[in-house]
């Protein structure tokens, strides 16, 4: 059961590259004093992968390495993790998933601006248009942790940060029940 024997949450932030997950995740952690963990950031600095896939151009996560550097960290909680992918993490792990949402262009724009092209940027828009990471956040968790923010422009994320930050504010650990 998420929660229990923990004193502080932990949340997990994921959605399509470029809907703002690093962004959103920074400033709440910034706002609560919890542990921001960008997951593709741990993977290169640990060397948590199995090499790099050429068509994507990007490192091939090693998943279970990720969860054993990881584990420590969440059962003590008080951590928001940020990765584009969640169905690999423990469902006890967390208290909150957020799946952050972007409108196609807008999130075409982005992904363009960072350099994404060719099967690359089209495989990360259809992940959008097809709610891909919704429908494997709610399989993966319970549903009433799951919930679904716009992330279009710099007053979602504002709203976002103040939604989550208010959450974080007012959550209790779950109580080991005798």
């Amino acid at each position: 059961m998420a929660g229990v024997g923990r004193t502080k949450p932990n949340i997990l932030v994921t959605g399509t590259p470029g809907t703002g997950k690093t962004t959103t995740s920074s400033l709440v952690a910034d706002a609560t004093g919890l542990r921001h963990i960008d997951v593709s950031s741990l993977v290169r600095s640990k060397n948590l992968h199995d090499g790099w896939d050429e068509e994507f151009d990007c490192h091939i996560i090693n998943e279970d390495l990720v969860c054993d550097e990881l584990e420590d960290m969440m059962e003590v909680g008080g951590n928001i993790v940020d990765y584009h992918g969640c169905d690999f993490f423990p469902e006890r792990w967390f208290d909150s998933v957020v799946v952050l949402q972007t409108d196609n262009s807008i999130l075409h724009d982005r992904l363009t601006s960072r350099g994404y092209m060719g099967s690359k940027l089209t495989n990360n828009i259809e992940c959008e248009i097809f709610q891909v990471l919704l429908e494997e956040a709610k399989s993966s968790y319970a549903e009433e942790i799951v919930v679904a923010l716009r992330s279009d422009s710099v007053e979602d994320i504002s709203r976002n940060v103040t939604t989550l930050t208010d959450w974080v504010n007012n959550w209790r650990p779950v109580s080991r029940s005798s």
